[in-house]
């Protein structure tokens, strides 16, 4: 008898026979658990504020004007000559006479002047 109660055993493990379905929700709980605590506390803050920064580079791009000094992805020093809103490019002036033709995305920052930084202190 016993022999056969083994068997039966063998042939339905414990996940399929129904009694013990409710001991695998309650194992996952903790990691469910634990997940949307993470997704409160650093998933959603860090999302809202990559949308706010590229928020503001994006309004800091439209308001680009000739004048504006500026840096560039790349590094590159330069003031605006001219913005050509029809291509989307700017003409920046580089040294006395040299002058490049630069995408507007490519424009990281506006040049910060040493007035500014001083009265920020």
């Amino acid at each position: 008898m016993n022999i056969i109660s083994n068997l039966g055993s063998l042939a339905f493990p414990a996940f399929l026979q129904g009694g013990g379905a409710g001991g695998g929700l309650i194992g996952l709980l903790p990691f469910i658990l634990i997940f949307v605590i993470f997704y409160f506390l650093l998933i959603r803050p860090q999302q809202q504020r990559q949308k706010k920064a590229a928020q503001e580079r994006n309004e800091m791009l439209k308001a680009l004007k000739a004048g504006d000094k500026v840096v560039t992805t790349g590094g590159i020093y330069g003031t605006i000559v001219a913005v050509r809103e029809k291509d989307d490019t700017v003409l920046l002036r580089i040294a006395q006479s040299v002058s490049v033709e630069a995408e507007r995305s490519a424009i990281a920052r506006l040049q910060t002047s040493e007035k500014e930084v001083e009265a920020s202190k």
